[in-house]
């Protein structure tokens, strides 16, 4: 099988250039004259011009390995092709042009102080334009099975819906860890091996690695193969040349006024799922300070970046009992084995990823401590959990296991505490009472939660913590009684416990004490769900049926929950809106359709899908105090195929795209005010490449994950 080859040759005779006096200027042409930009002695700065005259909407990116860790600032140029990459650090950078309908340009060395004009190289063919395409535009080539072929008429299980299949293509299953369409991805590794398919090849793909298990059951045992028909019959066209039908436009008004600061961190063989830089309630919290990682399964060596230095370093985190075995499968983590189920192309038979206290999410409080939903010890909860015991909570549901429990690291003093709770973990989120409540998602079928406030005063986890079933109030008198089971038949004078997978993000609101969460994204009925601390009593809102499904949320000042959907649209839900009872025999998920709406994420959708897009947003984070600098309560999610970010402000989609390297793809995002007096330089969103694999990124075997630091300035020049 044919790969699309990195290096283009016809680029080489067109991209011949020579450097005179810090300008850019094609062999056999004369200099461009044109005015310089306003730059202070730590900017680069100058205009970008190709044969066609001044390029708008471009990038110009400058990296450097001169600092403790590789590092590099990228813009976008204004309608007349100028630009300014404000407040470098010190050292030799090197400059280039990226752009859609261009090829990079070839990079010029340049120092901070110089007026710089480049050359941008036009794309001499479509095939080389296509290279620096999102990865939407290459995944949308796949094709969807059709309507006809669900329902048991075909090899696709009968259980498998049309809807489903698109939720698992989509920010559930395949791109919940991975960017499709990438030039990694829409090609086979050599080192594979020959195959005379490419669905022969995809099945060889995913058993790759200590994933591959997972992967190999997700989509030959629960979808019957068909899936490697589909991958296969997608790179198979890519090698014979077929190109996405769809072009992506070029950075428009706002879009061309931000700045992307980017910091290698983290190893090549491992992946950092997110990062924290503040307490979201109140985001001057640790201004100019370290980020913290998360590993995931991948490490315990927690990566901490300070962006004023440069540096790297890495915290060791421990757990409880220093021999507990490292917590691979089921029933820790069914998508992570402890060995390889075949060798990786990139690595071989080698174990890449080891773990025990598996650090999935950070949250600061307002001291500056950082809490983390991490493991502390076993699976096998305390007798404190369990039935028989005492403890209120465990009274009403006893809980026998978790798998990740709740950290605390210090960092004045880098005293790592550990807060043993009964109920799993996942993303933690700070409440808005007095007591500083955390709570958690990742639950299974209980609310869990630990006063902070609590433990400080006197160290007692048990004591600090409570958990409470997902019960709805299905008889309507406003407390919790006696409830039949999940899945039971109503019974007259009940309440009702409901069950799946689970919370997912967890958000609690601003101003009336309750909480909210993504439920079920996983298994059962995906939806909204509402739990109140002070009744117990929670109210559940099921996704309509367009929506297919939710992955990551978040709340923002006036209540109205906003989550990535599977359908290709940033989905809200208003329960002000809500016109029938809130609770009741009849408020079983399907009571408030008006609460709803869809807003669409840009890019293409797949053939037979033309009116909706195939985004697939891992997470969704509300800028509730204009962090970002684009207003407050302002719906932030994360661009998957897009490499890079969306944000949702007044009716309209702008793209916030990290243009190098191609391939990035977060998991979540905060944002944190450094200086609330210093206009758009104070403040900014943070990130990280989140991809399980970071290699497959533009760069390869060797590329590290990066943490990104995104600014919105009030026009391309500012600086």
């Amino acid at each position: 099988m044919r790969t699309e080859n990195l290096l283009l040759v016809s680029v080489v005779a067109v991209a011949i250039v020579m450097v005179c006096g810090g300008s850019i200027v094609p062999l056999g042409a004369q200099p461009t004259t044109t005015a310089t930009v306003s730059i202070d002695d730590d900017d680069i700065g100058g205009v970008v011009h190709s044969p066609k005259g001044p390029e708008a909407g471009v990038s110009v990116i400058a990296e450097t390995t001169e600092l403790p860790t590789k590092y590099a600032k990228m813009v976008v140029t204004d309608d007349q092709g100028r630009y300014v990459i404000p407040d470098l650090p010190r050292a030799n950078y090197s400059v280039w042009v990226r752009g859609y309908g261009l090829v990079d340009s070839p990079k010029v060395r340049a120092k901070p102080g110089q007026q710089l004009d480049l050359t941008a190289v036009p794309a001499p063919d479509e095939r080389a334009a296509a290279h620096y395409y999102p990865a939407i535009y290459w995944y949308t080539m796949m094709k969807i099975p059709p309507a006809k072929d669900f329902g048991g008429t075909t090899d696709i299980p009968k259980n498998v819906t049309q809807e489903l299949w698109r939720q698992r293509m989509n920010n559930v299953d395949c791109i919940g860890c991975h960017q499709l369409g990438q030039e990694s991805t829409r090609t086979i590794p050599a080192a594979l091996g020959e195959f005379k398919s490419g669905a022969e090849a995809w099945a060889r793909r995913i058993a790759s690695g200590q994933t591959g298990e997972f992967m190999m059951n997700r989509l030959a045992v629960q979808l019957g193969g068909v899936p490697f028909k589909y991958f296969g019959d997608w790179i198979d066209r890519v090698a014979n040349g077929e190109l996405p039908k769809h072009k992506p436009p070029r950075p428009q008004g706002v879009e061309r006024n931000i700045v992307v600061t980017s910091w290698e961190w983290g190893t090549e063989k491992t992946f950092i799922h997110d990062l924290i830089s503040s307490d979201r309630r109140h985001p001057t919290v640790n201004a100019y300070g370290p980020l913290y990682g998360s590993n995931e399964y991948s490490s315990d060596n927690m990566p901490i970046l300070d962006p004023k230095t440069h540096t790297v370093t890495f915290f060791k985190m421990p757990v409880a009992d220093p021999d507990a075995p490292e917590s691979f499968g089921p029933p820790f983590h069914a998508s992570a084995a402890a060995k390889p189920m075949q060798p990786s192309p990139y690595w071989g038979d080698e174990k890449i990823w080891s773990q025990r206290a598996n650090n999935h999410n950070g949250m600061f409080d307002k001291k500056g401590r950082v809490w983390f939903a991490a493991a502390v010890r076993g699976i096998e909860n305390p007798a404190f959990c369990k039935k028989g015991s005492d403890h209120p909570s465990a009274k009403v549901f006893p809980l026998d296991r978790s798998g990740r429990q709740v950290s605390m690291l210090d960092p004045k003093t880098m005293k790592y505490s550990f807060i043993d709770t009964c109920f799993g973990t996942h993303h933690p989120q700070f409440g808005y009472d007095a007591n500083e409540t955390l709570w958690l998602s990742g639950t299974g079928p209980v609310a869990g939660w630990v006063n902070t406030k609590g433990w400080d005063e006197t160290g007692d986890a048990a004591k600090a913590q409570g958990w409470a079933p997902w019960v709805l109030d299905t008889n309507g008198n406003g407390k919790v009684d006696e409830w039949t089971e999940p899945d039971k038949p109503t019974e007259a004078g009940k309440d009702m416990r409901i069950a799946g997978s689970g919370p997912y993000a967890v958000m609690p609101h601003p101003t009336d004490g309750s909480v909210w969460y993504t439920f079920n994204v996983f298994v059962g009925r995906p939806g909204f769900l509402r739990f109140d601390p002070k009744t117990k009593l929670s109210e559940f809102y099921a996704i309509p049926k367009e929506g297919i499904g939710v992955r990551g949320g978040d709340i923002d000042k006036n209540g109205v929950v906003w989550g990535s959907g599977s359908n290709g649209s940033l989905i809200s839900f208003d329960r002000r809106k809500c016109k029938g009872p809130l609770n009741g025999p009849k408020a079983t998920g399907d009571h408030c359709p008006e609460g709803f709406a869809f807003h669409q994420y840009p890019g293409p959708g797949f053939d037979g899908f033309e009116n909706t897009s195939a985004e697939a947003s891992y997470y969704t984070w509300v800028d509730q105090y204009n962090t970002s600098g684009l207003g407050e309560n302002v719906p932030i999610s994360t661009a998957n195929l897009n490499d890079g970010f969306v944000a949702f402000k007044d009716g309209q989609m702008v793209m916030l795209r990290i243009p190098y390297p191609m391939g990035f793809f977060a998991k979540g995002l905060d944002g944190r005010i450094d200086d609330p007096n210093a206009g758009w330089k104070g403040r900014g969103l943070w990130s990280t490449n989140g991809d399980r694999t970071p290699w497959l990124m533009e760069g390869g075997k060797g590329a590290k994950p990066r943490a990104v630091h995104i600014q919105v300035r009030p026009d391309p020049l500012a600086h």
